[in-house]
Formats: C-alpha cells, sequence, structure tokens
C-alpha cells in the first residue's frame, strides 16, 4: 500500500506541478500591474504597501491555515486512491493469503416425498401363422424380440418376456413390474435458519455463517404398511456442507448417494408417523432463500423461522413473513413464516442490503475532502457566534489533527473490517482537534468527523447527513447571541 500512495502522490504533485505554471504567469501579470499603478500614483501605491507590510504576519497565519486544508485533501485523495488500487488488486488476484468465503446465494428446496409402490403391466401379441413361418425361415423368432423395444430402466424392478405357440399361432408376452411413486404431503415443517454476517478484516466481501435445522413429520395413510421414499435436495450456492446429519426416528443416517440429494428410503406400518430432522452449516452471501414448490402444493403446517443481524429485504412476489420482530439498536431480527392449510407455488426469498465494500470506502474518501473544509468553516462560525479566540495556527493543527485521522482510517482497512477501521480513525483524528483548539471547539471538529461515516450505513447515508445539518444547524442558531461574550475561553 505505500509504494502505491507514493505513486498517487508522484502523480498528484505532477499535476500540481503543471499548474504552477498559470499560476506563475498569472502572478507574474499581477506584480506588472501593482508596478503600473506605482508609476501612476505613487503614494497610493506607498500607503498599500505600507498596510500590507504591517498586516503580513496576520495574514501568513490564515495563508498557513489555507495550506493546511490543501494538505489534507492532498492526504485523504491520495489514502482514498491507493485504498482503491488495493482493493481491486486484492478482487482480481489468482491467489490469496486469507480465506475466501464458501459460498452465494443459498438456495434451500423442500424435501420430496412419495409412498413406492410396485405395479406389474403385461401385454400380449398374437402372431398369425404364416409370420411364424417366415420367421422359421429366417432363423427363428428370437430375431424378432430386439423390435419390441425395452421398457424404462430407471423404474423397472422386474421384466419378463417371450414366446410361446398355441396351434398355428405365435403369441408374445410382456410383463413388467414397475415402482411408481406417489406424492406424499408432510404433515408440519418446522424449519430454522441462523444468519450471522461476517466483515472480514481488509475490505473482502461480506458474508454470512449458517446454520440449517428442519424437522418434518410424515404418516403413512394407507391401511398397510409400504415403503416410502423422503428426498432432501442438497442446497444451491451453500459451497461446503459441513455437520450434515440426517436423522430418521432418532437413527442418523450418512450422506452417500447424492445425485438426488440425501435419500432415505424405509417400511412405514399403516399409520405411523415418521419424524425426520437434517441440520447442517454453510457459509453464504447476499441471500437466503427456501423453494417450497414449483408448481402449486398444499401446505399442511409451515412454521419457518429466519434469524439474522442484517436488515432484509423480500423478493418480490414471494411470501412475507407473517410476523418481523426487530432488536433494538440495530441487534439481531427475526423473521417468522407460520402458514396453515394453504395452497401456494410462492416460495420464501430473503435478501439483505449488502453494497460493495469497495463502493462504500470510495464514497467515504470522496467526502473526507468536503469534511476537512466544513471543519474549518464551522470552527470559524462557532468561534465567530460564542466570540471565542481563534488562533491561526492552532486551527491549522486541528485541520492537519482531523486529515491524519481520516488517512489513519484509511490504512487500517488493511487490518481491520471498515466499520472499525473508518471510525477509528475520526476518533483518533478527532483527538488531535481538540488537542489543538480545546474542548470549547467539540462540536464543529465532530460533525466534520461523522460527516465520512455516515457513509458507512449503506442506504441511509443522505437521512443521516439531513439529520447532522439539521442539529448542527439548530445548535448554531440557539447558542450566545452575538454581542454577549461567552464565558468560555480556551
Amino acid at each position: 500500500m505505500v509504494q502505491t500512495a507514493l505513486d498517487v502522490l508522484y502523480d498528484t504533485l505532477s499535476w500540481l506541478a503543471g499548474l504552477a505554471v498559470p499560476l506563475v504567469i498569472t502572478l507574474g501579470a499581477l506584480l506588472l500591474a501593482l508596478l503600473l499603478v506605482g508609476l501612476l500614483d505613487r503614494e497610493r501605491f506607498r500607503a498599500g504597501l505600507t498596510w500590507t507590510a504591517s498586516r503580513l504576519p496576520w495574514l501568513g497565519r490564515w495563508v498557513l491555515v489555507a495550506l493546511a486544508v490543501g494538505a489534507g485533501i492532498l492526504a485523504t485523495q491520495v489514502t482514498r486512491r491507493a485504498v482503491d488500487v488495493r482493493l481491486s488488486a486484492q478482487l482480481n488476484a489468482r491467489y490469496a493469503n486469507a480465506a475466501d468465503p464458501a459460498g452465494g446465494q443459498t438456495v434451500q428446496s423442500a424435501p420430496r416425498v412419495s409412498l413406492l409402490t410396485a405395479r406389474t403391466y403385461s401385454r400380449s401379441l398374437v402372431l398369425p401363422a404364416d409370420v411364424y413361418a417366415r420367421l422359421n425361415l429366417n432363423g427363428g423368432w428370437e430375431t424378432l424380440l430386439p423390435y419390441f423395444g425395452n421398457p424404462p430402466g430407471l423404474t423397472v424392478q422386474d421384466l419378463r418376456e417371450g414366446f410361446t405357440r398355441q396351434g398355428r399361432n405365435l403369441i408374445y408376452t410382456r410383463d413388467v413390474t414397475l415402482q411408481t411413486e406417489e406424492p406424499l404431503g408432510l404433515d408440519t415443517t418446522r424449519v430454522r435458519a441462523d444468519l450471522r454476517f461476517v466483515d472480514p478484516a481488509g475490505g473482502r466481501g461480506t458474508f454470512y455463517n449458517a446454520t440449517f435445522s428442519a424437522d418434518y413429520t410424515l404418516t403413512n395413510p394407507r391401511q398397510e404398511a409400504a415403503l416410502v421414499r423422503f428426498v432432501f435436495p442438497l442446497p444451491s450456492g451453500s459451497g461446503t456442507l459441513s455437520g450434515f446429519r440426517l436423522t430418521v426416528n432418532g437413527q442418523s443416517y450418512r450422506a452417500s448417494d447424492l445425485r438426488e440429494g440425501s435419500v432415505w428410503e424405509g417400511v412405514v406400518p399403516a399409520g405411523q408417523t415418521v419424524r425426520v430432522n437434517v441440520t447442517y452449516r454453510h457459509q453464504g452471501a447476499r441471500g437466503w432463500s427456501y423453494n417450497l414448490a414449483d408448481r402449486r402444493e398444499p401446505l399442511r403446517n409451515l412454521d419457518l423461522i429466519v434469524t439474522a443481524n442484517r436488515p432484509a429485504k423480500f423478493e418480490r412476489y414471494s411470501l412475507f413473513p407473517t410476523s418481523i420482530t426487530r432488536s433494538a439498536f440495530g441487534g439481531p431480527q427475526t423473521l417468522h413464516w407460520q402458514l396453515q392449510d394453504v395452497i401456494t407455488a410462492q416460495n420464501v426469498a430473503v435478501v439483505f442490503a449488502q453494497g460493495s465494500v469497495r463502493e462504500m470506502l470510495a464514497k467515504v474518501g470522496l467526502v473526507e475532502p468536503p469534511a476537512l473544509l466544513l471543519a474549518a468553516l464551522l470552527t470559524l462560525a462557532w468561534a465567530g457566534l460564542r466570540r471565542l479566540p481563534l488562533p491561526p495556527l492552532q486551527l491549522a493543527g486541528a485541520v492537519l489533527g482531523l486529515a491524519l485521522g481520516f488517512v489513519l482510517g484509511g490504512v487500517l482497512t488493511a487490518y481491520l473490517p471498515p466499520f472499525l477501521a473508518v471510525p477509528l480513525g475520526a476518533l483518533v483524528g478527532l483527538t488531535f482537534g481538540v488537542l489543538a483548539l480545546g474542548r470549547a471547539y467539540l462540536l464543529p471538529l465532530l460533525v466534520a468527523a461523522l460527516v465520512p461515516l455516515a457513509f458507512l450505513v449503506v442506504g441511509h447515508a443522505g437521512l443521516l447527513l439531513a439529520l447532522l445539518a439539521a442539529g448542527t444547524l439548530l445548535v448554531l442558531l440557539v447558542g450566545p447571541r452575538a454581542g454577549r461574550p461567552s464565558r468560555r475561553t480556551v
């Protein structure tokens, strides 16, 4: 990052050096105009020089304030460019020194349950005597078998075929035993998904660690024992699953053939209820979905709860929660779907507000230079309204201290999450500013330090800036009136 900052600083200084030529020309023209004025009116020229010489130290001190603001703006811009280049290189690198999230937007589908039944289908075909005579001349009737086709092989349990002779006719018979599936609805569905978002250090993408747990119950509605198949599809977009366990009536099963998901088959006595539990952990990002069905399906009893520590939105035309519980001060929120005896083709789809870390830090860096200028102007207004002494050198030191804090916040994003690094840098800058000017100027410096922090709250920066501006204006208006000196001194 140091090399990147030096490169950006060199480019900026080269750009400023390019502006020096027109500036020198402008100053030369101004001096030439002053000399012409001096030749035309020497008395006024001498009076002007005397006035300028008497106020030169005062003007010089305020020039230092302007230079401090310019140096702070330059430092924050160099830091912003360096942070952006670092994040860009990190996103495009083939290798990394830290683990990347193992999953993306996760979609978990509801399990499929069916009753398996074996059914035998028979058919026969009578061949006339002349056909039988021709087959015997051409090598026998066995040569005719391939032309009758083969039944689907996925559900065939038994196949018997052959020819028999009755009198002068030849009879072909085929008996096929197929396994058929009859859909069986779930009695109850109880799903719990806990999503804990993590903001990793270095500006890497935000992800969540998820814990999934689901309890399902199903009942054999027949009057006799039946073979039941329970298929739990594995989630898509979830990356690596850890701690996966499928438990049926208290007995755990290991996942084996996962082409269709995790499958359990067993004979269930008449009227008996089966309880299935599925648990696993994984990582994901951006959103989480639970697909109930691809077509209209009846739901007898659905109880689904999603807990997340980030505000959630919902995909359009998806099932909206029946209740939402939010914790105070930005704590976890609980989304609850509780449905009974409904028929729906909608799914549960939750999306979480998540802006790009690179874009967020770029906005913070872009607003830091105006924040430095705002700090100088607010301090001047604060001192004028309250008749406080404001030494220019101390003001320049406060601006440079605030700029140093902003630079430190940008550097710390390589080691800490942005929501810790940027506020910590602003706090350090505010401390330097108060040490330079005194506690009497805490409020204007605090306002300037809070302006960049508003962009850390994705989607609400405009509201926070408006409230901050309104509060600052209110404090300035209700403060001590002009002409009434304040008792507070620096």
